[in-house]
């Protein structure tokens, strides 16, 4: 598979990486032997990244990857921190942030996380200088090896791009969020800062799965979260009404090429975008996980057809979603 620079971090990623959200829960449950399978597929089929949070399943996701990975060189794992404690800017102190990272390190099984991203923390947090000192701090200690941030707003990621020390950000970008690609993509670009896209699939609408009769299960954030009540409304769906996803899902059919799947349309389409390290779609088994890294193999997507996405977009989508992130 294509490898991608992170130029800050000195390391290289799999153009498709694995997210694993959906191995500690929000997702309905996945048992420890599933997750297991569904990384082994992953990596067989060349994924060298995966994404966690200490918060997915309170630990569970990060202890099930540190098991996997353990004795399993040339794999990046980035993991998450912040949303242990309400989400007030004077909690992200040095001393938290040892304490997270401690029981990050102890759920991995490692002395040094290889890349630690801050969860999407109140926007007051990016432009606070001792946050960042902190997060040198634990650096200079090996605590980490680089750290990172993962964003919901466009002006958050400028505002951390800015940062020397910010090796990476983590953004929704999809055929639903096509707004980082006017400032987001190009200013990491030239900084050298990795861009991480996440919910790629606009929690499985882009897999061109589901219709008017798709039911999901009481512990799934699809059902629990489609208007916000536990965590900000764009991680579900990308912020796009279900009923319109759906139209937007059939428009967009068309396009797919022969022998391809919706979702494998919708990961290459992220792939193609300049500025792109590397996009970490959710698996729930090993089929999904190898589908999703075959989209990688798929040629790059012609201007006309990139064109075609932006016109779904721009109709469809726009209204809703793109002045709120």
């Amino acid at each position: 598979m294509e490898k991608r620079d992170f130029r800050r971090m000195g390391r290289t990623a799999s153009v498709v990486g694995l997210g694993a959200w959906q191995l500690g829960a929000d997702w309905g449950d996945v048992t420890e032997a599933d997750a297991h399978a569904t990384l082994q597929a992953a990596v067989d089929a060349g994924v060298t990244f995966i994404d966690t949070a200490d918060v997915y399943g309170d630990g569970r996701s990060e202890q099930i990857v540190g098991s996997f990975v353990k004795d399993k060189p040339g794999l990046t794992v980035a993991t998450k921190m912040g949303r242990r404690l309400p989400q007030e800017p004077s909690n992200y102190t040095l001393d938290n942030f040892r304490a997270w990272t401690d029981r990050s390190r102890a759920n991995l099984g490692v002395d040094t996380l290889d890349l630690v991203q801050l969860h999407c923390p109140p926007t007051a947090v990016f432009g606070t200088d001792e946050v960042f000192d902190a997060l040198d701090t634990l650096v200079q200690e090996k605590r980490i090896a680089a750290y990172g941030v993962s964003v919901e707003k466009v002006e958050e990621a400028l505002t951390a791009i800015a940062r020397p020390g910010v090796a990476s950000v983590q953004i929704i970008l999809n055929a639903f969020r096509l707004k980082p690609l006017e400032r987001v993509l190009p200013a990491a670009a030239e900084a050298g800062v990795g861009i991480i896209a996440r919910v790629p699939l606009a929690s499985g609408l882009l897999s061109g799965r589901y219709d008017e009769n798709t039911t999901f299960a009481a512990d799934d954030h699809r059902n629990y979260n489609r208007h916000g009540e536990s965590f900000d409304v764009g991680e579900t769906f990308s912020g796009v009404d279900f009923q319109v996803g759906l139209e937007a899902v059939r428009r967009l059919s068309p396009l797919v090429p022969d022998g391809a799947t919706m979702a494998q349309f919708a990961i290459r389409w992220i792939i193609d975008q300049p500025g792109l390290t590397v996009v970490i779609p959710g698996a729930r088994n090993p089929q999904q996980a190898r589908a999703n890294a075959t989209a990688a193999d798929l040629a790059p997507l012609t201007p006309e057809t990139r064109e075609k996405v932006a016109a779904v977009y721009d109709e469809l989508i726009r209204p809703q979603v793109h002045d709120k992130w």
